[in-house]
């Protein structure tokens, strides 16, 4: 087997995130397992070959959302083949822009804020892009 890396999001209000990115990034429902006090104990989420994992905050365990803890430290990179489509769609399901939509040499991207705290930056690659071309 070989090595992979998931992101898994503490929510707030988690089955309403499973919502929100399946309108905002088109996600895909892989499956959520609800625990006896209503909270989702864990859920899993496509993003076309990626996974992304997720559960609602755990305080009694110190597992908290950005909104609890004043903001997110990470970013999750979102490349789709029209990030300008992606961005509105995002946006009208309930999104805030962070930094709007810009060309750059590595491609057009930018930077939103779910509703849940977290962060997304959605951009279509520039395919001819090298990294020297920044040097």
């Amino acid at each position: 087997m070989g090595q992979t890396v998931t992101a898994y999001l503490s929510v707030r209000g988690a089955a309403e995130a499973i919502e929100f990115y399946k309108r905002a990034f088109g996600a895909e429902e892989r499956y959520r397992i609800p625990n006896p006090d209503g909270r989702i104990g864990h859920a899993e989420l496509s993003f076309g070959d990626s996974i992304v994992s997720l559960a609602d905050e755990w305080p009694e365990m110190g597992v908290l959302s950005p909104l609890s803890r004043g903001g997110t430290t990470v970013s999750l990179v979102l490349e789709v083949p029209d990030c300008d489509a992606v961005f509105e769609r995002a946006v009208a399901a309930g999104a805030s822009i962070e930094r709007p939509l810009t060309d750059a040499p590595y491609g057009r991207g930018g930077w939103l804020i779910d509703p849940f705290g977290h962060r997304w930056s959605v951009m279509t690659p520039n395919p001819e892009f090298k990294p020297e071309d920044l040097a």
